[in-house]
Order: C-alpha cells, then sequence, then structure tokens
C-alpha cells in the first residue's frame, strides 16, 4: 500500500470513528440539557393556595407530606383527603397521632390507600378512588422534586380531572443552586432519570394505565 493510500485509509477510519463520538457527544449534551430543564421545572413555591378542591391527595414518603395534607384538610381547602401509599399496618388514628397537629373532627373525611407502592401505583389507585366518590378535582401534595414526575403519572391517569399541584418543601433539599449540593444534585439526578423513565414508558410497554383499567 502507498503512502498515500495509508493516509486515506486513515482518514477513512477516523471519520467512521468520528461519527459514534459525535452521536455520543449530541446526546450527552442532550441529556445534560434536559437535566438542567428538569432541575428548573421543580417548583419553588405553590402557585395556587387559595382554590378548593373536591379531594386533597398526599403521595407519602415524608412526614411534611402528610402534615401539609392534614392541615389543608383542617383549613377547608377539599372534602377529603386520600392519603396513597401507606403501610397496611397504619390506620387513621395512628395517622393522627404521628402528625400531633390535625384536630380528630377531620378523622371521618380521611381516606389511606394501601395498595401503591411507586408513583404510577398512586396516580390509579387515586384515579380508582377519585372515579368511585364522583370527583372531578384534586390538591396533590408531594415533595417539590417528586411533582413533575407525579404530574406526568397522574395526568395520564385522571385526563378528565383538574390537578393542582401544592409542592412541600423538605429542608434538606436545597433547591437553589441544587448542583453545589451533592445530596440534592444525586436526588434531582435521580428523579430525572425516573422522570424520562415514565416518559418513554409508553412507547416501550404500552399503555399501561388503560390495561389497569380493565
Amino acid at each position: 500500500m502507498s503512502l498515500h493510500e495509508a493516509e486515506r485509509a486513515g482518514r477513512s477510519g477516523w471519520r467512521w470513528l468520528g461519527w459514534p463520538a459525535f452521536v455520543l457527544a449530541v446526546l450527552a449534551v442532550l441529556w445534560l440539557g434536559g437535566l438542567v430543564w428538569f432541575a428548573r421545572s421543580i417548583p419553588g413555591e405553590v402557585a395556587d393556595s387559595e382554590t378548593k378542591t373536591d379531594a386533597i391527595v398526599v403521595l407519602t414518603g415524608g412526614s411534611l407530606r402528610v402534615q401539609s395534607g392534614l392541615a389543608l384538610l383542617a383549613a377547608g381547602k377539599a372534602q377529603k383527603l386520600f392519603i396513597s401509599g401507606v403501610y397496611h399496618s397504619t390506620d387513621v388514628a395512628a395517622l393522627l397521632h404521628v402528625s400531633r397537629q390535625s384536630p380528630e373532627h377531620v378523622a371521618c373525611c380521611i381516606v389511606l390507600g394501601h395498595a401503591a407502592d411507586n408513583t404510577l401505583g398512586n396516580a390509579l389507585e387515586t384515579a380508582q378512588w377519585m372515579h368511585s366518590e364522583g370527583f372531578h378535582s384534586l390538591r396533590l401534595v408531594t415533595a417539590s422534586y417528586h411533582m413533575p414526575r407525579s404530574l406526568l403519572e397522574f395526568s395520564r391517569a385522571m385526563p378528565d380531572i383538574r390537578i393542582i399541584p401544592n409542592p412541600v418543601f423538605p429542608e434538606q433539599v436545597k433547591q437553589r443552586r441544587w448542583w453545589a449540593f451533592p445530596g440534592t444534585a444525586m436526588l434531582f439526578l435521580g428523579e430525572y432519570v425516573k422522570y424520562l423513565a415514565a416518559l418513554v414508558r409508553p412507547l416501550l410497554l404500552g399503555n399501561t394505565v388503560d390495561e389497569a383499567r380493565q
């Protein structure tokens, strides 16, 4: 092989190697851009704290969520409070005792859901309960970083239900300059990956919500 031929073969080989690297670089930029977009989409406040709804729905995962839901119920923001994903051994009396803030007269308006063990399960469990109650609106209470994925799953499960997000803000989650705090950065990263998985799930596995309704 002549020197010219060797140089031409080398350039051709680099071109073939360069395309996969270019594609990977573009995908990495898109992925990082999506992470920044996701972090910015995490709410920093309760945008609507006044509108009354038929129900308040709390997704378990932190005591602040349940306390906020109970406070909203006591303030008359909804007719009933539904808490999804509660341990089977927990009842309303135990929940009120642990919260130490809600008056006992609201106990009659609290319903516990024990079937869900993830966000999709929360959405399906809540959709079934909302339908059985004939309700058309809900105030969704969960941690701020969990709200984007929760709204995605709930909107799919209940397209005809008005959903008002009511995020809560755990003290250990540093939303401002989140990238500077390793714990918060890893939390956001994990939630972003879960959000992407939830986003593409119907494309890979079909419409799980419709199957669950059948």
